[in-house]
């Protein structure tokens, strides 16, 4: 049996800065901004599926996501009022940062 998610009071921020500095992280959190509830499998991240299942624990166990088990499947969710009510604009400033930096041009 997983663990239940840390309550908001106790999240950590150093855990949760440190999980949204991976970039295959952040690339999972910024698909879950969109939309809740998405398989395991329909991330677009270039990992194996192994690398995946770390990635999903890092995030479970950080308290950024849950993941809720229905027969075979695992469905997993942001925990974004656990995160703005812990760390308020936290979120937000992070996929704004991610969004704008994929947008910037190559340097030549």
């Amino acid at each position: 049996m997983r663990p239940l998610p840390p309550v908001p009071e106790r999240l950590d921020l150093i855990a949760v800065l440190n999980c949204l500095a991976d970039p295959v992280r952040l690339a999972i959190v910024d698909q879950l901004d969109t939309a809740d509830d998405l398989e395991c499998g329909t991330f677009d991240v270039p990992v194996t599926k192994s690398t995946l299942t770390h990635h999903f624990r890092v995030l479970r166990e950080s308290g950024v996501i849950a993941t809720t088990r229905i027969g075979t499947r695992s469905l997993n969710r942001l925990r974004r009022a656990a995160l703005e009510e812990a760390f308020p604009g936290l979120l937000s400033a992070v996929l704004t940062a991610r969004r704008g930096q994929r947008q910037l041009p190559a340097r030549a």
